[in-house]
């Protein structure tokens, strides 16, 4: 159990250290410029923490995530209130291209392409949600709700991912 307010925290400190440049510059080498999204509004409710312009004009919207401590899983918000049945960040539709996945102690960082990383979750949740950890973070304030997420291990994910990536057809060729 964690809460919502300790995750946003640790998220809002990791917002602007260089190592986001490094991991931004390694991953996109024609990279231009970088754009940190914080402020509430469209972008924010949107999934877009940063977003990328490479030299050729094209951006990349990434919503970023933080983790202080390494874990062998990735955690998949699919309740975002569960108590109003809200969905998580990989239950809906959100603008970013990228969900930029770091954990801080080991320097890493998986950036998963959003519409693949869905795709993977459809095609999986039922299975994941029996198979592993649930993780809940109680939100206070005047409305209290909780946030739930499923810590889905890495190797499993990624495999779902490249499982997602084909794509075959019955018919004519």
């Amino acid at each position: 159990m964690h809460t919502f307010s300790e995750s946003l925290k640790l998220s809002q400190e990791q917002a602007d250290p260089p190592w986001w440049d490094e991991v931004y510059m390694r991953a996109f080498p024609s990279i231009a410029e970088t754009i940190c999204v914080r402020s509430d509004g469209w972008a924010q409710r949107g999934g877009i923490d940063r977003v990328i312009v490479l030299k050729s004009g094209k951006t990349l919207n990434v919503d970023e995530k933080v983790r202080a401590i390494d874990y062998e899983d990735i955690l998949l918000e699919y309740w975002s209130n569960k108590q109003r049945r809200v969905p998580g960040w990989v239950a809906k539709d959100l603008a970013c291209d990228f969900i930029a996945y770091a954990f801080i102690p080991s320097k890493r960082c998986y950036l998963l392409p959003f519409q693949t990383l869905r795709l993977a979750w459809r095609r999986n949740c039922r299975l994941w949600v029996k198979k592993y950890r649930r993780v809940d973070a109680e939100n206070g304030g005047a409305h209290p709700y909780t946030t739930v997420c499923v810590a889905v291990p890495i190797d499993v994910l990624m495999a779902a991912l490249t499982d997602a990536i084909l794509v075959t057809w019955e018919g004519q060729p």
